[in-house]
């Protein structure tokens, strides 16, 4: 099918009280879905099952995500605290599993193999991306790199499976859609004073602030004002602003070179919220307008 609805068909997996009423979930992997299911509609051989591939897929994708925004530890003890961390621990688990049976009842046990083995890849990434943070060996520029690789893989592991035309045009486009996507993230969580710990501009300071700086950033209760301050003081939101505007025109000119085919307009097409979100945003000293 070339209509996209794989967020609607997703729904019924997502959307359980138990799960709204009592904790939050991370975004649906939009960018990344739509960028597979144009790949695969396009592959004669697999096209017939890109709404069941590119389903399982974001689902997956989503269970991952929701078990990284589960707390490292488990300190807060407060019932409605404790009762949603659990909840994203089991929406995590139910969304992954779901994988396992709808493939197996569609006979595709081969492409379990391929999403196990992309799981256990981007779980080792995340890992090594964890011990960095932990030993505070990490730089702002890693840890963009590192998070598109880990949120890049389950979709890096169709490649085999697409044609040969698209197996060199896949990571490329991937990898730049997802760089965008991660920058776009970290550009939004910038205005927030309550998400900023292991944020890109967390490393960035860490990085190029004072140590008395960077003292600050490690305590536990730093206050909104004076993490404003800092964020102001290294152009948080502006720095990422521009490397979001870089990432967004690399990939308008990637997409650019393909041509004029049913394919490069439907990418085309995917990639315009990035150049329309950057169009109706104005940086005014560090912070966004």
């Amino acid at each position: 099918m070339n209509t996209f609805r794989i967020p609607e068909m997703a729904r019924p997996y997502i959307e359980y009280d138990m799960i709204q009423n009592h904790t939050d979930l991370p975004h649906f992997p939009e960018f990344r879905t739509r960028l597979l299911h144009a790949f695969l509609n396009k592959s004669t051989k697999i096209a017939g099952f890109s709404d069941l591939y590119t389903l399982v897929t974001s689902l997956v994708q989503l269970g991952l995500d929701t078990h990284d925004m589960v707390s490292v530890t488990n300190d807060d003890k407060e019932r409605k605290a404790a009762r949603s961390r659990q909840l994203k621990v089991l929406a995590g688990d139910y969304f992954s599993s779901r994988f396992y049976y709808m493939l197996s009842h569609a006979g595709q046990i081969d492409l379990i193999g391929v999403l196990s083995n992309a799981i256990c890849e981007a779980n080792r990434i995340k890992m090594n991306l964890y011990l960095l943070m932990k030993q505070f060996k990490m730089t702002a520029d890693e840890y963009i790199r590192q998070s598109v690789e880990a949120k890049s893989q389950l979709f890096l592991s169709y490649a085999d499976l697409l044609e040969e035309r698209f197996r060199k045009l896949w990571p490329e486009v991937l990898r730049l859609f997802t760089r965008c996507e991660v920058l776009l993230a970290e550009l939004v969580r910038s205005e927030s004073a309550g998400d900023y710990r292991n944020s890109w501009g967390y490393w960035h300071v860490m990085q190029n602030g004072t140590k008395e700086e960077a003292k600050l950033l490690r305590s536990d209760n730093l206050d909104p004002l004076k993490l404003r301050s800092l964020w102001h003081k290294y152009n948080v939101t502006a720095e990422l602003y521009k490397r979001l505007e870089r990432c967004s025109q690399e990939l308008h000119d990637k997409l650019q070179s393909l041509g004029s085919d049913t394919l490069a307009k439907e990418l085309q097409a995917i990639g315009e919220p990035f150049r329309h979100y950057l169009a109706g945003v104005r940086i005014d000293g560090g912070n966004m307008r």
